[in-house]
This record gives C-alpha cells, structure tokens and sequence, in this order.
C-alpha cells in the first residue's frame, strides 16, 4: 500500500499538482485510541482486479496530499468497502489526484474495520479536527474542511456531518477544535435508509452542512437511500444538489461507463461555487 501511495505521489508530482511528498500520520496518540481495534493483523483483502482493498484496520492514518496553493479547502476522503475494508487506491489516492487537480487539499483516512462503524465514525471525526489543527501547514483552510464518501465512506460521512458533538471523550488539544466537517460529498452512499425511512443515525437538521448527493438509478441496492437522504436535506433547508443519473452501477469511482460517468465535473462545479 506505501508503493500505491508512493506511485500515486510521483504522477502528482511530475504533474506539478503537489508541492511535496504525501505525508501518512496516524490518527491516535499511542495508547490512547478510543474503542477497538481488530483482532487480526492488518492485511490485503485479495481481489480480482487491480485495486487494492485493505482489512483488519487497527491503526488508523491519514495520507495527506497538500495543494500548491495556500488556503485551499480541504477534503477527507472516506473510501468505500461495506466497513469490511477500505478501497484505498480506486476510491481513496486516486481521488485525492482530482481534488489536487481542483486546487484542493485532499486527506485519505484509512478507518478501522472490518465491522467497526464507531470506531470508523470517530476516527472521521478525529481527522477533522487534525486537519484544523494542521491547516496552514497543509495549505488548507481550517473553516473549509470537508468529507467524501464513497459506498459505506459515503454512510460514514453523512454520519459525521449531521453530528455537532463528537463520539469520544476528549483526549489531547486538537479535541477542542470542530469535529463536524463544513460540507460533505455523498458519491453512491450506502445505508442511509431502513424500511424506507431514513437510518435513525442519520439525524438531518438544519445544522446539516451543505451536501453534494451522487446516485444512478440502476444501483437498486442503495438508490432508496439517497432518494430518501435528499428529500431530508431539502426537508430541512440544507444546501444541497443531488446528481441523479438513469445508470452507472456502483462502486466506480472515477471509472464510470454509464450515465453517473459525469459525476466528477458537475461536483467540481458545485465545490467551486460554494
């Protein structure tokens, strides 16, 4: 996985969209990680494609890519993988590549899993928070930090954007900074509906951050969700756009073949106009 990101790191740098190399810091102090971790070592998740897919996360890190320019915003990135594991190429350094291209700060979290939403949730909400902590030295704008989420990263970021409080007791100074990230992209979320309701953790409010929502229809396992996710936001007044496309499947990223395949730009016009 360091070679992934290392490789990653040298395309943006040939193509002058980073100022120096990725840094990976981890998200915890030493022994003082709230919750659990797993039980087995950390490990690749074999797969019959390219991407690579990490599991049993216990340590959990940040993969910071900086932009060129000073005061950017910032985004975390929330890969997916059903909290099973993370897809840390295909929906986690390739996507920090186009945010760098936008003029974007772009931050990796590699959460814990697998079957650990709260430990997932506070790690997100942790990273915030270093993220503000650390802005000027990542050429990020501390009141523009946001989170994109992919699948269950996209289930995992609508959680920590309609929460003010954080899910764990204060642990060190960078605690006392926000934990609610100022906007939040949703690409193909997951989980964010039962029995045609929205997920009862999901408390949407008029304190929910302005939200851009990607879906297409033919992904009917998770198309409910963000059907009933939208109609919340515009419920409450939240700032928001929802790209719905005819089809697309799920699980893409940035290699879409159907409709959704235009996902990126029409984000890229709503990032820049907030």
């Amino acid at each position: 996985m360091k070679l992934a990101c290392l490789i990653s790191w040298f395309v943006f740098l040939y193509a002058g969209l980073v100022s120096a190399a990725p840094e990976t810091i981890e998200i915890w102090p030493e022994g003082r990680m709230p919750g659990r971790g797993s039980d087995k070592p950390e490990a690749e998740r074999p797969s019959k494609d390219e991407f690579h897919r990490i599991t049993h996360v216990s340590r959990p890190t940040l993969t910071v890519f900086p932009s060129p320019r000073k005061q950017s915003p910032a985004v975390i990135v929330c890969p997916g993988g059903g909290y099973g594991y993370v897809v840390i190429d295909k929906e986690g350094t390739e996507i920090a590549a186009w945010l760098n291209r936008h003029g974007i700060t772009a931050l990796v979290l590699k959460y814990r899993n697998p079957d650990n939403r709260e430990g997932a949730l506070q790690d997100l909400q942790r990273a915030c928070r270093i993220t503000r902590s650390r802005a000027a030295e990542w050429n990020a704008d501390p009141a523009k930090v946001g989170v994109m989420g992919f699948s269950a990263g996209g289930h995992l970021s609508a959680r920590a954007s309609n929460l003010k409080d954080p899910s764990y007791a204060l642990i060190d100074a960078v605690d006392q900074l926000r934990c609610q990230p100022d906007f939040a992209v949703l690409v193909y979320p997951a989980y964010l509906e039962m029995n045609g309701k929205l997920a009862p953790e999901l408390a949407v409010s008029a304190h929910t951050p302005p939200t851009f929502l990607v879906h297409n229809e033919d992904d009917a396992a998770f198309i409910a969700g963000s059907k009933v996710y939208a109609a919340a936001l515009a419920a409450n007044k939240v700032p928001h756009r929802f790209a719905l496309f005819a089809n697309g499947g799920h699980g893409y990223g940035l290699h879409c073949k159907g409709e959704a395949r235009v996902w990126p730009e029409q984000c890229a016009e709503w990032l820049t106009k907030r």
